[in-house]
């Protein structure tokens, strides 16, 4: 954990960024909203996050013009397939499945093109636990966001659900 911060230190910001490597996830998602709010001048709670999962082969070599790419992540319960640029059943006997780079992308609520029904939300967890609750607020200490991702015309949301498909910042071995 520590090259990648140390290499941000010495090397200036990275190309790409390591999720999983973030003690408070959701800040660093805020920040990067933040950073594109200011950028257009447009109001930070009329952004949404658009997800582009790239191909495993592609080599990023530079940061995107809009919003960042980030990896660290691992599928529970299904894979992505490169493809059909969509999740896909798990392979037999493996539990949890690399998640390829993401773009995330923050685009205006208002434009979002993204046809939800073709898009699976799946959850973010910081650990597989998938649970936790602040005293406080009562909100979640380990759901970190909702990733929209591809999904194949033949399944729906619910097929995922039912499979309590998640993705995951940290796997248990």
């Amino acid at each position: 954990m520590g090259k990648f911060f140390q290499d941000w230190v010495d090397a200036g910001v990275p190309d790409v960024f390591w999720l999983s490597g973030f003690y408070f996830t959701q800040s660093f998602l805020t920040g990067q909203k933040q950073n594109h709010a200011r950028r257009f001048k447009i109001p930070i709670d009329a952004l949404t996050w658009n997800f582009k999962v790239m191909l495993s082969r592609v080599k990023i070599e530079q940061r995107p013009d809009m919003g960042c790419f980030v990896y660290g992540l691992f599928l529970d319960g299904a894979r992505w397939d490169d493809q059909e640029g969509c999740i896909a059943e798990s392979f037999p006997k493996v539990l949890f499945s690399t998640v390829p780079h993401i773009h995330l992308v923050p685009v205006d609520v208002a434009k979002d093109t993204t046809d939800k029904k073709v898009m699976y939300g799946c959850p973010l967890y910081r650990t597989s636990e998938r649970r936790g609750t602040l005293l406080t607020t009562g909100h979640s200490t380990n759901f970190v966001i909702h990733l929209e991702l591809q999904m194949s015309r033949a399944h729906t949301q619910k097929y995922w659900v039912k499979r309590g498909v998640a993705a995951l910042l940290s796997r248990d071995d």
